[in-house]
């Protein structure tokens, strides 16, 4: 581990101009490639304190043995290098998003003499237009049998096509009418790339003139009691219209768009892209990338695009593009697409109407992808099994936790507060073991002593149920809705116990632990911010690298045990505001109600304001700020009498009513 003030860099040395930097490690390797329009100011951010640094980043300067930079002209040359050099030097810092190349696209090779229709991956060719991406091969062959029938272009290989060229005799296709057979001169090569010129242009989403120019030659054909020609035609047009059917139309304007849109956690974030032709989704790709770096959504984005279009051709450059955050250096990411398309691009977050809807659907499918490879991910028997053998050598346990117990606490400023427990056996989320705690000893932003309690309660039980034979006492116990019955036996142990939060909640566990004499089970606990995992006792964290199985893992069921107490609380706090004193304020609905507790945090503290301070909330008048404070101090014990001119509460004296 290399002292990054050992290779930083002199004061005066960094020029203050945009430019591209290289982190290289003691080998020479180039390990993390950044932009900056200031390389003084970015550099200097580096080499602060470890202390103060995220965990990824200082991780990469103790990595790095040396620093350099280039010097550019612009804010878009630096963008461009620092592309090339990603792509160049593959850095193990960078984020770099897994591009899925079985994404299949319909092709068209313009860069041939006779121009070919075919189904093609990977990497993208120059003098070759794409469409798509599709979700599967077949749709691809499906939309080209239909269209081939109006737009006969060669789909052959080039094998075939050189066999038919030397026999003099087309193939089948070209028999059945769904090829112009060029291999044997049926139409010249001019006319032939017309075709495919007419076939890219509809794909492309100009298809109103040949469906409009078809009608018009079936009319006539018609009229001059060509009927088989007519019929000929009409097929076509229902074949063309078939084909235009498979991609639903979602923007009435017939706009042409990327729409981008993430899902990310700590450690992943999911893409989901729709690209958007003619008004019509013409394809969609995602990619998953692991948050190798401290980057935020804006970082995310700008990577996304410079994955998708930094080998695009021109036209494969929209002329908006949607995301959900503008990058950092949005001006020059614009004049960067710009540049790529050859004219104007429109980089912007949709605010409203279709194209806010729409990106709405993308960002579900970004979320849907995300929990699709972490449930791949976990469902994996061989990589559970590596997770759980990294977390018994991490925290030194003598096997593998088959059975972790995770507890979270949760509370909305110190009132309605809940615990949660959550139970994984074998790598896998054991639902109708899943338990909450109503806390109800005392209320106040105490996760330290809740925990205590929770964990206490929850092993006092285990020992009871070990001691007896009877039923486990669910004293305590709010059950699941979802059960029915009564709550499961825990008349074993977990091998691990996993709390959220850092070391403060890991020392109330193992405290209660210790009262009762349990010294067999291990307690650890993940600290949310920065992904580290404490034991008792320890003044320093445990650091699992950040691909490591079993920091998946644990992350994965404090989350779940996190989301699992969150909807427990907000159940509560849902029936406290509709039994609360507020229902019997007149004209007082449910928005103004959840507004009022929104801005006090409490009926407590709502109950202490004065009639000024609850008008300062949005939608608040006076008379019925008023209303409010009658109505609370009747609820309250021993109302006292309330000064409605000034809110204010007036002492009793003993001799009746103030």
């Amino acid at each position: 581990m290399a002292d990054p003030s050992s290779y930083r860099p002199k004061p005066g040395q960094i020029p203050d101009s945009p430019g591209v930097y290289k982190f290289r490690d003691e080998h020479r390797r180039v390990i993390y490639v950044g932009k900056a329009k200031s390389l003084r100011q970015r550099l200097a951010n580096y080499f602060q304190p470890l202390a103060s640094l995220h965990p990824r980043t200082a991780t990469m300067v103790t990595t790095a043995a040396s620093v350099e930079w280039t010097v550019v002209s612009t804010e878009v040359e630096a963008l461009q290098l620092e592309y090339s050099w990603i792509k160049e030097y593959d850095p193990r810092f960078n984020v770099k998003y897994r591009d899925d190349k079985s994404y299949p696209y319909l092709a068209v090779t313009m860069n041939e003499e006779f121009p070919r229709v075919q189904v093609m991956r990977g990497h993208k060719k120059k003098g070759v237009r794409y469409f798509g991406p599709y979700a599967h091969a077949w749709a691809i062959r499906e939309t080209v049998d239909l269209m081939l029938r109006v737009f006969p272009v060669r789909t052959c290989s080039a094998g075939v096509f050189r066999n038919a060229a030397s026999a003099g005799r087309p193939c089948l296709l070209g028999y059945i009418g769904k090829c112009s057979a060029p291999c044997v001169g049926r139409v010249t090569p001019e006319e032939h790339r017309e075709l495919a010129e007419e076939f890219s242009d509809f794909m492309a989403g100009r298809t109103g003139t040949y469906i409009r120019r078809l009608e018009k030659q079936m009319m006539l054909a018609a009229e001059d009691m060509e009927y088989e020609k007519a019929g000929r035609l009409r097929d076509d047009i229902e074949a063309l219209r078939r084909a235009m059917e498979k991609s639903a139309v979602v923007l009435a304007d017939a706009t042409d768009a990327d729409l981008i849109a993430l899902a990310e956690d700590e450690l992943e974030a999911a893409v989901q892209i729709f690209h958007v032709r003619g008004g019509r989704v013409r394809g969609q790709r995602g990619w998953v990338t692991d948050k190798v770096e401290a980057v935020d959504t804006a970082g995310l984005v700008e990577h996304a695009l410079q994955q998708l279009y930094g080998e695009e051709c021109g036209d494969a450059v929209p002329k908006e593009v949607l995301v959900p955050a503008l990058p950092e250096d949005a001006e020059a990411v614009t004049a960067w697409l710009t540049g790529r398309r050859g004219s104007n691009v429109s980089l912007r977050i949709p605010q409203r109407g279709d194209k806010k809807d729409l990106m709405t659907t993308v960002a579900r499918n970004a979320q849907q992808a995300l929990v699709l490879h972490k449930t791949k991910r976990a469902s994996d028997l061989t990589t559970r099994s590596r997770a759980l053998e990294e977390i018994a050598e991490a925290l030194d346990l003598e096997s593998a936790p088959l059975r972790i117990e995770c507890f979270d606490i949760s509370h909305l400023q110190g009132e309605d507060v809940v615990a949660s427990m959550v139970v994984f056996e074998d790598g896998l989320p054991r639902k109708s073991e899943y338990r909450r705690f109503q806390i109800k000893g005392f209320e106040g932003q105490d996760d330290v002593r809740s925990m205590h309690e929770v964990i206490g309660r929850r092993f006092r039980r285990y020992l009871a149920e070990k001691e007896k034979t009877g039923e486990w006492d669910p004293e305590g116990v709010v059950e699941d809705p979802e059960e029915t019955g009564r709550p499961k036996r825990f008349a074993y142990p977990p091998q691990l116990v996993v709390v959220d939060g850092g070391q403060p909640q890991v020392a109330a566990a193992r405290r209660a632990l210790d009262e009762l004499g349990i010294d067999d089970i291990a307690v650890c606990g993940l600290a949310k911010r920065l992904e580290e995992v404490w034991l008792p006792g320890d003044d320093d964290p445990v650091v699992l690298p950040r691909s490591s199985e079993g920091l998946y893992l644990l992350q994965r069921v404090r989350d779940t045990a996190h989301d699992f107490a969150i909807r427990y609380q907000r159940s509560k706090r849902t029936k406290r505001i509709r039994t609360s004193p507020l229902d019997e304020v007149p004209g007082l609905g449910d928005t103004r109600k959840r507004a009022l507790i929104k801005h006090f945090g409490s009926v407590k503290r709502l109950r202490q304001a004065t009639i000024e301070q609850i008008c300062e909330v949005p939608g608040m008048g006076r008379k019925t700020a008023e209303a409010v404070v009658v109505a609370l101090a009747q609820a309250a014990p021993a109302a006292p009498a309330v000064n409605t001119a000034t809110g204010e509460i007036m002492e009793d004296d003993g001799g009746g009513t103030a």
